[in-house]
């Protein structure tokens, strides 16, 4: 029996992972749920933002549902934020973040695009110290990192095209970067780039400095299958391109390693909205449904999009999406349409 950890979190992730643990068990398979703790509330009341028994649940598991934790934007001390943890303490280097059409009228059609952002290092890799008046973030590229996730890169869009038809022309990587100026560190994820195509004739490779894509993701994203980049460029394009389907609301995620892997739609915790019953489930759902395919539950995880794409085309809608739609609706909707 697979078990699945599922961590709520704060605000509308303690709404949203529940909806979506509801349309996993409604599927039959035997699914088991282990629920954990973490988050700014945890810590709160317990001094420890995620505990080490939510760090042995997930390594138990092997897979974890994650909702959203309410970071405050200043430091305090002893906060940690959960989910920066569980990428470190499972190494968990490949976020990735598909774009693909839903259908609705506020949704972009014929996208069907996947981001992989490399989830480790870059600017996020914590090394930030103040110098008097100059507060200064280093930036961290390693060869190791670099050529781990492109790899990941090559890997999916090989996967794609044999498992799905995506694209009739054959995979594509771009890879994404802003090596012109940083000479240096974008450079050596070029460098390691390029040194990984060679092993991947089958697919081809494109490069395009960071700015430009971010135009071109608003211009012509129908365009592109895979793209590859660093921490923070994948971090801001992948939420650039949330909006071309809905929002941050529909947009799903899966942080991976090589021993767990954790399930979290992009949104935060939305404490304006949190209690209100009116969060929008599918980002969760869509997230559970990336959980299924992980796990080899492709047929089911498609269940789950196909129910999802039903229950919008009834006008189930949330209040993000236009419509009046609970978040209860929303999914009863989906399991309805299971």
């Amino acid at each position: 029996m697979t078990k699945i950890c599922l961590i709520n979190g704060d605000g509308v992730g303690k709404e949203v992972i529940p909806a979506a643990a509801e349309v996993l068990a409604a599927l039959g398979l035997g699914l088991e749920f282990v629920e954990a703790y973490a988050g700014f509330g945890h810590f709160t009341h317990s001094g420890d933002a995620i505990p080490d028994a939510t760090l042995a649940d997930v390594a138990a598991c092997g897979v974890a549902l994650f909702g959203a934790t309410s970071s405050p934007s200043t430091k305090v001390a002893g906060y940690r934020s959960p989910i920066l943890a569980l990428r470190k303490a499972f190494d968990l280097y490949a976020n990735l973040r598909p774009v693909q059409s839903l259908p609705g009228s506020f949704s972009r059609q014929d996208l069907n695009l996947l981001i992989v952002r490399e989830n480790t290092e870059g600017l996020y890799a914590g090394r930030e110290r103040l110098d008097g008046d100059t507060a200064i973030a280093e930036r961290v590229i390693t060869r190791r990192g670099s050529t781990r996730i492109v790899r990941v890169a090559f890997e999916q869009a090989r996967k794609r095209v044999r498992g799905s038809g995506f694209r009739d022309r054959g995979a594509v990587v771009t890879v994404v970067h802003k090596a012109n100026v940083l000479k240096v560190t974008d450079g050596l994820f070029r460098e390691c780039a390029l040194a990984v195509a060679k092993d991947y004739p089958d697919v081809a490779m494109k490069e395009m400095l960071v700015d430009a894509m971010a135009m071109r993701l608003v211009r012509d994203p129908e365009n592109f299958d895979v793209i590859v980049t660093t921490n923070l460029f994948g971090d801001i394009l992948s939420d650039e391109a949330s909006a071309l389907i809905g929002g941050l609301g529909v947009a799903p995620s899966a942080n991976v390693g090589e021993k767990a892997a954790v399930f979290e739609p992009v949104h935060g915790s939305a404490p304006d909205i949190a209690g209100q019953g009116v969060a929008n489930p599918i980002g969760a759902i869509l997230s559970a449904a990336m959980l299924l395919d992980h796990i080899g539950q492709g047929e089911a995880a498609q269940r789950m999009r196909r129910a999802v794409n039903a229950t919008i085309e009834q006008g189930v809608l949330p209040r993000d999406l236009g419509g009046m739609a609970t978040t209860r609706e929303v999914t009863r909707g989906v399991v309805g349409n299971l």
